[in-house]
């Protein structure tokens, strides 16, 4: 079976790696063009064309798919049996949805319907579930519409960020691509029609990433700090600079009483505890925040004990 492949990130490097390595025959790999990264902003290449490299497959980086005929042209007298998309970045016009024998297939972040769209890892952390897991479909002109092939469910950790969600989803996500495209080949995939009842994942933005000390409570803080690591992090002003926190972790008021210390009088934002030894606790709806690893402004990340050895927050400060 012929199978042209569309992705760009990490996470469709490893379904391009688990296909290519079960022996499916793939006749080009279409990522996103190279990007200036970095202070020299060298043009770096998507972690799916750095693969492709290696293995001496045919690359294609089109700027634009949509009304690119030459493109498209091209696509059709490569004349694929299926057309894979992992995490591509753009979406598929009719023209190319139409070209292969056995259809397009897409390997999707979630347990589809729940959360259409591009962030759907992201959300899963931020809305603090507890079960996530991938899917295949077979894509049409919608956004993640398609009818369902495969889904895999797996358990999202208590204290499991984006970032070690996204490396397991990636590995499943690969298999279940294998998986699905053996179906194909067998013709024994049971298409099954998504339901009404979805929900949507959108790009994240940099505004959602500061914590409402006011509004948010303890846990949703901490599942926020987990939802946003490593892609930016969230952040709050201390003393007019911007202090990101990596990881956190909630606890209850009555942890903190049991160390001796009295919460009746703070404020949501507000500093209870901070030294190199004990670390820092910050005051928050129904809950405390423990901060774990912490960044300055201007800084590098660390340990939040390290960076309070060399800069001081003061007990009774308030976050905002």
């Amino acid at each position: 079976m012929k199978v042209l492949f569309m992705g760009t990130p990490d996470f469709a490097r490893k379904s391009l790696e688990t296909i290519y390595n079960a022996g499916y025959e793939i006749i080009g790999v279409v990522t996103n063009p190279d990007k200036p990264k970095g202070r020299g902003m060298k043009m770096i290449a998507s972690e799916v064309k750095d693969f492709a490299m290696s293995k001496e497959l045919k690359i294609y980086q089109p700027i634009k798919i949509k009304n690119n005929y030459e493109f498209i042209e091209e696509i059709k007298t490569l004349d694929p049996d299926v057309i894979c998309v992992v995490a591509y970045g753009k979406i598929l016009p009719k023209e190319i949805l139409d070209i292969p024998k056995y259809g397009c297939i897409n390997v999707h972040g979630s347990l589809l319907p729940k959360y259409r769209g591009a962030a759907p890892i992201q959300w899963a952390v931020i809305n603090g579930d507890k079960v996530t897991g991938v899917t295949t479909i077979y894509m049409d002109a919608g956004m993640d519409t398609g009818d369902i092939i495969l889904k895999e469910e797996t358990l999202i950790g208590e204290d499991e960020t984006t970032g070690e969600l996204w490396e397991r989803l990636s590995i499943m996500g690969g298999d279940l691509l294998a998986k699905t495209l053996e179906k194909i080949e067998q013709g024994k995939v049971n298409r099954q029609k998504q339901g009404e009842n979805f929900s949507l994942a959108p790009m994240l933005n940099k505004q959602m990433a500061r914590i409402d000390w006011e509004n948010e409570d303890a846990t949703k803080i901490n599942n926020l700090v987990r939802g946003l690591n490593p892609i930016m992090g969230a952040y709050c002003i201390l003393n007019d600079k911007k202090i990101k926190f990596w990881k956190v972790k909630a606890i209850s008021i009555n942890e903190i009483h049991d160390k001796g210390k009295t919460l009746e009088e703070a404020k949501n934002g507000e500093v209870v505890i901070s030294n190199p030894k004990d670390g820092l606790y910050v005051k928050a709806k129904n809950g405390i925040i423990q901060v774990l690893e912490i960044q300055g402004e201007n800084s590098k990340k660390m340990s939040t004990c390290d960076f309070l050895r060399g800069n001081k927050i003061e007990v009774g400060e308030i976050f905002k």
